[in-house]
């Protein structure tokens, strides 16, 4: 079995999963989760569109 045939774990949080069964801990728990994916994201995003800027103005001189 190679890592791609693995089964890849669960994420923590669903989108759209009820919430009425999780504890007020639970709920904060994955707000910090969620918000901590948010920043990964957003630090990708920023790093993709400073490579981006950078290859358009090396091609354009």
């Amino acid at each position: 079995m190679t890592d791609e045939d693995a089964p890849r774990p669960r994420p923590a949080y669903d989108i759209g999963q009820p919430l009425d069964l999780l504890s007020i801990a639970e709920l904060e728990s994955r707000i910090l989760l969620l918000k901590e994916e948010i920043a990964r994201l957003e630090a990708a995003a920023q790093a993709k569109r400073a490579a981006t800027s950078a290859a358009e103005a090396f091609f354009r001189k």
